[in-house]
């Protein structure tokens, strides 16, 4: 995919529509842990709507809200995720809040706002992440005052890789969604929520039975930033099953 005809794609759709619906806020500290067998099956066989309160803190942040239906993050600086692929080093600390599951068929959506981020690698969106060297994740990382990079990290096994594209400086909100389909996996983005583009396609090794996928946001660097999350959702999976060639024999 040419990076100058995608950016002008989603340019002329940001144009057209609007960004996350707006929520109203308070000061309240996250709500208590909710036990329960597995929220997510219970939401796709009775359409029950997401509860916050299904979520739990892999890391927990310092500075953070929950209210109603919006989350907000305040980044703390030099926190990442990345695995020693090119850099060599290992970046196991952003905060990330998940929730569990072991449906194997499903999608998760949400809209990030990222207006304040404003340093290199500023950074927040959906993550699945089962342990410091398996995990993946989308985001729009803040490079400069011209343009930004709409990425994925997959990292299995202990080595990450990074898939991006360029997008203008001054888009402000993205929504991801999330789909699987047993252990391979499907990630999308919009501008609105309504038009999807594929961002990639892949396999997770260790995702083979129950996994945990939600939010995170992070500041690799001397820098800190607040990021909002609305419209969570989980619904059946919207990543259809694959109509052509028929898989091989086992």
């Amino acid at each position: 995919m040419k990076t100058t005809l995608f950016a002008s794609a989603l340019i002329s759709l940001a144009i057209a529509t609007t960004a996350c619906t707006n929520h109203s806020e308070n000061n309240s500290t996250a709500t208590d842990s909710l036990s329960v067998a597995d929220a997510v099956k219970d939401i796709l066989s009775s359409s029950q709507t997401l509860d916050l309160k299904s979520f739990e803190w892999t890391r927990q942040p310092k500075d953070f809200s929950i209210a109603g239906d919006t989350i907000k993050i305040t980044t703390a600086p030099k926190t990442d995720l990345w695995q020693r692929t090119y850099y060599h080093f290992r970046n196991d600390n952003a905060p990330v809040l998940q929730i569990s599951t072991k449906e194997r068929f499903f999608s998760f959506s949400v809209c990030t706002n990222f207006t304040d981020s404003h340093h290199r690698f500023d950074q927040c969106g959906i993550v699945m992440y089962l342990d410091s060297e398996n995990w993946l994740k989308a985001s729009v990382e803040y490079e400069n005052e011209q343009f930004q990079h709409l990425g994925s990290v997959v990292t299995n096994h202990g080595y990450s890789d990074w898939a991006t594209t360029a997008i203008p400086a001054d888009v402000k909100t993205m929504w991801y969604r999330l789909s699987r389909r047993d252990d391979d996996f499907c990630i999308e983005c919009s501008y609105d929520g309504n038009e999807w583009q594929q961002m990639r396609v892949c396999h997770m090794h260790e995702a083979d039975n129950e996994i945990r996928f939600g939010i995170y946001a992070c500041s690799p660097e001397e820098s800190s930033f607040t990021a909002m999350f609305t419209n969570l959702a989980i619904t059946p999976c919207m990543w259809k099953a694959h109509d052509g060639q028929q898989p091989d024999e086992q």
